[in-house]
Formats: C-alpha cells, sequence, structure tokens
C-alpha cells in the first residue's frame, strides 16, 4: 500500500466538475492575472477569517514580505519571531533589512512562548510574528498584552492554520495583519502559488495592493516602489470553489488525527497536543517519536510518505549562519526537531489507511505493540 502524505489528485477528483468549471470561467474571460475572480476570493475569505480585507498575493512568501514591507519595517529593527517554522518566517525579515529576534517554542504546542516574549524585546523591536504551526494557533491574548504594553505590531503567520480558531475565534484577524499561504499542500492550497494578506486597516491593505502590483492600483500608475507579487486569476476561481470545502476537510482532518491519536495512545509516542484555547486546524499530523529518523526511513520504504517538518532548525541552517545562533541558543526547539515526525493527513485519507501506517510504526517498535493494536477498533461517525 502506497500512501503519499499529502493526496491532492483525491481532492480534486472529489470536485472535479466544480473545478473544471471554475478554470474554464477563467479561460472564458481571459482574466489571469487578478480580475473579478480574486476579487471575489479576496471578498469571501475575508468574510471567513472576520476581517475587513484580504489582498491576493502571489504566495506566502510574498504575503510575509509586503506585509513587512507596508508596515515600514526595516534596517534597524528587530522582529521577535521563532526558529521553529518554514524558512520564509525569517527570509521575509531578512529581505526587508531587519533582524530576526528568534525566541523559544513550547514544547507541548510547537508555537512561540510567550512567557519568554517580553524579555526578547529589546528597543529595536518593532513587530512580532507568532507562528501558528502545524496548524495549531498561538497563544495570542498574552501575545497581544505585550505587543500593547511595547506598542509593537503583531503580524499573525497563518500559512499552516486555514480555519483554525483561537477561543471561538478564527486566526487571522488577532493582529494588524495576517499572512496565508495557499501553497498546494495546505489545507485550502491552489493548484500552484498563491497567498494572502489580512487586515482590518483599510490603508495597509490599500498599501499592500500597491506593492503586489509593482506600486499602483491600476495599470502605468507606479506611485510607490513595488513589484510582481499578484495572484493569477486561476488560482482565485479555484480558491473560491474550495473555500466552501474548508470547514467539512478540516474537520476530517480532525477526525483522523483523532483516529490516528486512539492506534497511537500509550504506546511510547509523543500525539499532538491541543491547548483549552484551540481547535487546531491539523495542517499536519505531528508525532514525537523515539529513533525517529530509523522510523521515518522505514516507513518510506513501505510506502507511506512520512516527512520531517522541520529537520534542522532555522537558527542552526547555513543561510542564517549571520544571525549569530548556536547549538544550544533554543533548546526546546532543538530537542522537537530531532523528534518530530508528520504521518500522512488529508480529508480523503481512508481508516484502513490509517490502520496500515500505524501497524507499520508498532512492527517498527516492536511485535508486543503490534499485537495491542490489531485488537483496537474504531466506528465512523
Amino acid at each position: 500500500m502506497k500512501i503519499p502524505l499529502v493526496d491532492l489528485r483525491a481532492q480534486y477528483e472529489s470536485i472535479k466538475d466544480e473545478i473544471d468549471a471554475a478554470i474554464h470561467r477563467v479561460l472564458e474571460t481571459s482574466q489571469f492575472i487578478l480580475g473579478k475572480e480574486v476579487e471575489a476570493f479576496e471578498e469571501e475569505f475575508a468574510r471567513y477569517c472576520g476581517v475587513r480585507h484580504a489582498v491576493g498575493v502571489s504566495s506566502g512568501t510574498s504575503a510575509l514580505y509586503l506585509a513587512l514591507l507596508a508596515l515600514g519595517i526595516g534596517p534597524g529593527d528587530e522582529v521577535i519571531t521563532v526558529s521553529q517554522t518554514f524558512v520564509a518566517t525569517i527570509e521575509a525579515i531578512l529581505w526587508v533589512g531587519a533582524r530576526p529576534r528568534l525566541v523559544d517554542i513550547e514544547e507541548k504546542t510547537y508555537n512561540l512562548d510567550p512567557s519568554l516574549l517580553e524579555s526578547a524585546v529589546t528597543k529595536k523591536t518593532k513587530a512580532i510574528i507568532p507562528v501558528h504551526l502545524y496548524g495549531h494557533p498561538a497563544d495570542m491574548d498574552p501575545i497581544l498584552e505585550i505587543a500593547r504594553k511595547r506598542n509593537l505590531t503583531v503580524i499573525e503567520d497563518a500559512c499552516q492554520a486555514h480555519g483554525a480558531l483561537y477561543k471561538g475565534k478564527r486566526v487571522g484577524g488577532f493582529g494588524r495583519v495576517a499572512c496565508f499561504s495557499f501553497y498546494p499542500g495546505k489545507n485550502l492550497g491552489a493548484y500552484g502559488e498563491g497567498g494572502a494578506v489580512m487586515t482590518n486597516d483599510a490603508g495597509l491593505a490599500v498599501q499592500i495592493r500597491k506593492l503586489r502590483n509593482h506600486g499602483g492600483l491600476s495599470k502605468y500608475s507606479h506611485e510607490i516602489l513595488g513589484m510582481n507579487a499578484r495572484l493569477e486569476g486561476i488560482q482565485g476561481a479555484i480558491l473560491r470553489t474550495k473555500l466552501p470545502y474548508l470547514d467539512r476537510w478540516n474537520e476530517l482532518r480532525r477526525r483522523h488525527a483523532e483516529e490516528y491519536n486512539s492506534f497511537f495512545k500509550g504506546r511510547g509516542l509523543g500525539l499532538p497536543y491541543e491547548a483549552p484555547y484551540a481547535k487546531s486546524a491539523y495542517h499536519l499530523y505531528v508525532l514525537r517519536a523515539p529513533r525517529r529518523d530509523e522510523l521515518n526511513a522505514t516507513l518510506n520504504e513501505q510506502g507511506v510518505g512520512s516527512l520531517v517538518h522541520y529537520p534542522t532548525p532555522n537558527h542552526l541552517l547555513p543561510c542564517f549562519k549571520g544571525l549569530g545562533y548556536k547549538i544550544g541558543d533554543l533548546p526546546v526547539t532543538e530537542k522537537v526537531c530531532k523528534e518530530v515526525l508528520s504521518l500522512p493527513l488529508y480529508p480523503e485519507l481512508k481508516l484502513d489507511q490509517i490502520r496500515f501506517i500505524a501497524e507499520k510504526t508498532q512492527d517498527f517498535y516492536g511485535q508486543k505493540a503490534r499485537s495491542a493494536l490489531r485488537g483496537k477498533t474504531l466506528s465512523r461517525r
């Protein structure tokens, strides 16, 4: 049995007629860059997230970069964030000329530890980027309180958390801005690259619209120095088609996570944690596993598309050597990076596939665990 980490074809087949019709609409209008489909998606996604404005851009990385630019963050400024994130979070800070100031994470949620935040603030600090990693919201209230007290801007990196809830409210509306990625494997994914910047600030939204389009709101009206970071029309149409399914797909992800948990409970593995304030979108199902690299290799050999997110903490990557961090500076991050393993998770995943993955995992750890697993049964709700 071969089980990919994400099965994009299965999702396409489930809504094929609607997707094909959406693409055909764009082909008929030939509005391939921005256009009515992108405008409609921006309105619908803003409404979904509970914010006033969404600006479609070319990727999640572009969203982070443009948000920082629009906020006027640049050389001489510091931005506090975490090392346990996709590389783009830190890349964007460096590309605007600012300096990332990295803090450690909570061991249970893998998100920024608010108890370490205030001591990291300096006179140069201008912003905080909490990352809602793996679909689990960061603890926003204490972060927002420190930001308010110290006059700092909060930028949510929500690139992995489409539809996740913090205290009953969808992420994306807590900070001054929020950034989403629509990379194909995300909970809400395009068929190519895509992203969005969310904000309740009308002036900031206009600034980002200019920045994404060579500095102007219309053709040849270059008011400021901008770039090409526009969302394509076809991607807007695809995202519009998928958006009504997002909550249902997220519930299926949660169900599959519960099924994994039932199989793995009491087997010596670290299961995903969900804080009382959170409803995770389960972008990924992430275990903490002894002998992680051996298990990952074994599962891959058995046809299971497990993957490590992320094998090396950002502060120890060669590209960030100039930041001056060393082994031991972020001990919780470094510990977690040695243990985390993502197992296949997508809405169309089947119970027999989850059982197969669980059996192969328990085979790796020994026959005693496997025997206990065989007696485990689950019922679909």
